[in-house]
């Protein structure tokens, strides 16, 4: 799983990272997840982590982070636990231990809440953190910004 390249596809199909051969932290994490659960593993639990996306972690989003004078991101990250260890098969180069630092909060989903659930607690806590810290930026805007480090992220 974490060979398969990084890419965007479908979230409503985990199944689609067989198709595709490539995948994100959600679909990929997903599938691994109702694997699991279809082979009586209830002890992996699939996560929504955010975490402060940044130059250090996350060294290709450096120079944008930079021109919108920005340290760092919340960022909406899917992973595994197991016995309280994270495993990570997004296949980014994620180090476990520097992004466990990084981060902020984290709950457990279901493999059915990747998709519409994962992107209204990141947009919440985003406009929460936009308020909380005077970021000069709309929710639109930084959402923007985000995808631009995703696109930095998936060329590397």
């Amino acid at each position: 799983m974490e060979k398969l390249d990084y890419r965007r596809n479908n979230k409503s199909n985990e199944l689609i990272v067989f198709d595709e051969l490539c995948g994100t932290c959600s679909t990929k994490h997903a599938l691994l997840k109702r694997l699991a659960d279809e082979n009586g593993e209830s002890s992996l639990r699939l996560v929504l982590g955010i975490f402060t996306i940044n130059s250090k972690n996350t060294p290709a989003i450096k120079g944008l982070l930079s021109n919108y004078d920005l340290k760092y991101i919340p960022e909406a990250h899917n992973y595994l636990r197991n016995n309280n260890h994270i495993l990570d098969f997004t296949g980014i180069g994620v180090n476990v231990h520097e992004f466990e630092l990084d981060l902020l909060e984290e709950i457990e989903i279901t493999p059915d809440q990747i998709n519409e659930f994962k992107v209204q607690y990141h947009r919440n806590y985003l406009l929460r953190w936009i308020e909380i810290n005077k970021i000069p930026y709309t929710l639109d805007e930084l959402w923007e910004i985000r995808e631009q480090c995703i696109e930095a992220i998936a060329q590397k």
